[in-house]
């Protein structure tokens, strides 16, 4: 560690602790050339998890961000807020299991549509209104005659 007082790179470490929260620890250390004390902070490094969009662009995976989406679709519907916070805690797993440490919005979508479709149709139909883009009434209309398809 380098002094900030003398530029001095050996010193001893005189205290050391960890913060409140567990994320970090204090180093209090004294150079040995100078003689002068400082604090250092030392903190893992995380790596986030990625959402790798549909036009290539990558942003960091965000709950909330999916659980917002979830919860306009389902806005009057009975849907609990546990069951949507479950539907979210698969897609964290999943984005947590790739090997990357990124997942396809696609993919995620996918996940959505599939564990809305079996909780509430409604809210499916909300979610895919906007998820898949319909160009016009005709495939809304399409995607309503599957769905009540699949329930027969």
């Amino acid at each position: 560690m380098k002094c900030p007082y003398c530029g001095h790179l050996k010193d001893r470490v005189v205290d050391s602790r960890e913060s409140r929260d567990g994320d970090s620890i204090r180093r209090r250390r004294q150079c040995l050339k100078c003689s002068r004390r400082f604090t250092s902070y030392e903190r893992i490094d995380e790596i986030p998890y990625m959402v790798v969009k549909k036009d290539g662009g990558r942003e960091k995976f965000d709950r909330n961000k999916i659980l917002n989406g979830l919860l306009k679709a389902c806005e009057k519907r009975p849907v609990s807020l546990t069951q949507l916070e479950k539907i979210v805690d698969l897609v964290e797993q999943k984005v947590q299991e790739s090997p990357d440490r990124e997942l396809e919005s696609v993919v995620i979508g996918k996940i959505l549509l599939s564990e809305l479709r079996r909780l509430d149709k409604v809210a499916y139909l909300r979610f895919a209104s906007v998820y898949l883009e319909f160009e016009d009434v005709t495939e809304f209309m399409t995607e309503i005659n599957e769905l009540f398809e699949k329930k027969s």
